[in-house]
C-alpha cells in the first residue's frame, strides 16, 4: 500500500492533515511518528494507533522563527481539536538547538533527524491529493528498517540509541530491523 493510500484510508489522519492545511503556512507538514507509526502498524497487520502520541507539525518560516509563534499555532490547533497532542516546531530555528548549520527548508531540516524512517512528512495539497517529503526516501520506512541518519550514526549516536530505548520500537514492532551503519 502506498503512503498516500494508507493516509487516505485512515479518516483520523486524513482529517488531521486537513486541519493542518487550514493553517495556511508555507512549507508546512505533519511528520515523524504520525507517518511512521501508521506505516509500521499497517505492516504489522494492526489498525493504526489512535493518535495519542504527539502530532508533529513542522514548518519553515525564517521570517518568524520565534517559539511564541509555534505556541500560538499549537493553541489554534487545540481550539480545533483539543483532544489531540499538537506539537508545532518551526524548523528555521531547530538548527540552533541541534548544533547544525542553518536549515533551508523543512526537507533540509529532516536530513538531520535521527532516523531515516522517521524523516518522512506528509501534507494535503488538494481534495484528494497529498505531497510527501522524504529526504532519505521511503524504503527504510516500508521495509521496516531503523537506520540512524547523518550524524546520529556516529557523533550523535547516543541520541539514536536513547530514542530506540525510549520509544520501545523493538517491543512495539517486532518485525523491525536495526541497520547499524556505525563507522568504526
Amino acid at each position: 500500500m502506498t503512503l498516500k493510500k494508507l493516509m487516505m484510508a485512515d479518516p483520523s489522519r486524513w482529517a488531521v492533515l486537513d486541519i493542518v492545511r487550514s493553517l495556511d503556512l508555507a512549507d508546512c507538514w505533519v511528520g515523524s511518528g504520525f507517518v511512521r507509526d501508521a506505516v509500521w502498524d499497517n505492516l504489522h497487520g494492526r489498525v493504526p494507533n489512535d493518535l495519542t502520541a504527539d502530532i508533529d507539525v513542522i514548518w519553515f518560516g525564517s521570517d518568524d522563527s520565534n517559539a511564541a509563534k509555534d505556541r500560538a499555532l499549537e493553541a489554534e490547533l487545540h481550539k480545533i481539536r483539543p483532544d489531540l497532542n499538537w506539537s508545532v516546531k518551526n524548523q528555521a530555528r531547530m538548527n540552533e538547538r541541534n548544533g547544525d548549520a542553518d536549515y533551508r527548508s523543512v526537507t533540509d531540516a529532516m536530513r538531520f533527524w535521527p532516523e531515516t524512517a522517521t524523516a518522512v512528512a506528509i501534507r494535503r495539497s488538494g481534495q484528494d491529493q497529498c505531497e510527501i517529503a522524504a529526504p532519505f526516501g521511503l524504503d527504510d520506512l516500508f521495509e521496516l528498517r531503523l537506520t540512524a541518519a547523518g550524524r546520529s550514526a556516529n557523533e550523535k549516536r547516543s541520541v539514536f540509541l536513547e530514542r530506540l530505548e525510549q520509544k520501545q520500537w523493538l517491543q512495539r514492532y517486532p518485525k523491525l530491523r536495526i541497520i547499524d551503519r556505525l563507522v568504526r
